[in-house]
């Protein structure tokens, strides 16, 4: 099978598109001819060897996808071969067939495409977790998202609307505050040029409840000092480059709490949960509340165009790798 390998850690173009041995099935997982693979934030930073973690060399990066199962290890339920599955990877997901734990592989609606569902997993399973598991967001509280035109801000602001929630929108320029605004958020902030805390103190004079942060940086601080009392802020990412220091005396002042998200260890620690998350995701995509919005789909084999676009956050919503020229040019996608 052929695979984008990294044989040395740096940037996307060290990638390499060569033949690699098919994956060996163990027992409790499945083997998925990958369709179409979701390409995240983090790809890169492990790409660059910067990430929590770091593999042996070599390694096949990649942390979802989706396609058909082709076979079934000992010990499986619930999947049988010729399954149209999306399934989270961990690692692996750059490449043509791709071994996975069955309890982190999940049949897909047949309305969705392949496309949207290789976007699926961590975008949208990061944000509910988020949001649900780790903030408790309730109907009627006021939900900031930050970089929320991106891969998983996007989804926040969608599950947030889904939650009942009073949706603000900080993206960077007018096309991706027109997205966020297609997508549900009830204000959008322009926080590229403008003060952000005056925008969120004629916004929401009572405070923020909730901040969905995936981009760290210089907007950390403001955000937190927005918080209402008991409020919730959730760090889920560093897109900017730069861990945000915050002073700890600002959650004090307002009873607030800081919750790190790590949704891919969470769900490996708690599959029934993430299994449950994931069945009333797929139930709100069938209602068309969420729609993934997918902005670029590029053939495997120019996996590193598709992650410089993520990494240098040029991406509205996702970008979407397929297994071959024919599925490029002919696949259907469910978006505007």
């Amino acid at each position: 099978m052929r695979a984008q390998i990294v044989r040395e850690l740096g940037a996307p173009e060290m990638l390499s598109f060569d033949e690699l041995d098919a994956p060996v099935l163990g027992q409790g997982q499945v083997l998925i001819e990958m369709h179409a693979a979701g390409v995240n934030f983090p790809d890169g930073l492990i790409v660059a060897g910067t990430y929590q973690t770091r593999p042996e060399l070599p390694f096949v990066p990649g942390s979802e996808v989706a396609g058909v199962v082709t076979a079934v290890g000992e010990g499986v339920t619930g999947l049988a071969v010729g399954a149209r599955v999306l399934a989270f990877t961990g690692m692996g997901g750059y490449a043509e067939q791709v071994v996975v734990a069955a309890e982190m592989t999940f049949p897909i609606p047949d309305a969705m495409t392949f496309v949207d569902a290789a976007g699926f997993p961590v975008a949208y399973g990061t944000s509910f977790h988020s949001l649900v598991d780790r903030a408790d967001l309730r109907a009627g509280e006021t939900l900031l998202v930050l970089g929320a035109s991106g891969g998983v801000g996007l989804t926040a602001v969608e599950i947030g609307k889904a939650l009942g929630a009073r949706v603000i929108a900080a993206a960077s320029s007018e096309e991706k505050r027109r997205l966020c605004l297609d997508r549900g958020a009830d204000e959008v902030i322009d926080y590229s040029g403008q003060e952000l805390r005056d925008q969120l103190a004629r916004l929401a004079p009572g405070g923020i409840d909730v901040v969905y942060d995936p981009v760290g940086g210089d907007h950390a601080e403001t955000a937190v000092r927005a918080l209402a009392w008991g409020g919730r802020y959730l760090t889920v990412g560093y897109a900017s480059g730069a861990i945000p220091k915050v002073g700890m005396n600002r959650l004090l002042v307002c009873g607030g709490s800081l919750l790190g998200v790590l949704w891919g260890a969470w769900a490996r620690r708690n599959p029934s949960k993430n299994a449950q998350n994931m069945t009333r995701l797929f139930g709100w995509y069938v209602e068309g509340r969420l729609r993934p919005h997918v902005n670029e789909v590029h053939p495997l084999s120019d996996a590193p165009t598709a992650l410089n676009a993520v990494m240098d956050r040029r991406a509205l919503g996702k970008v979407i790798l397929t297994s071959s020229a024919n599925d490029f040019a002919h696949i259907e996608r469910n978006d505007d």
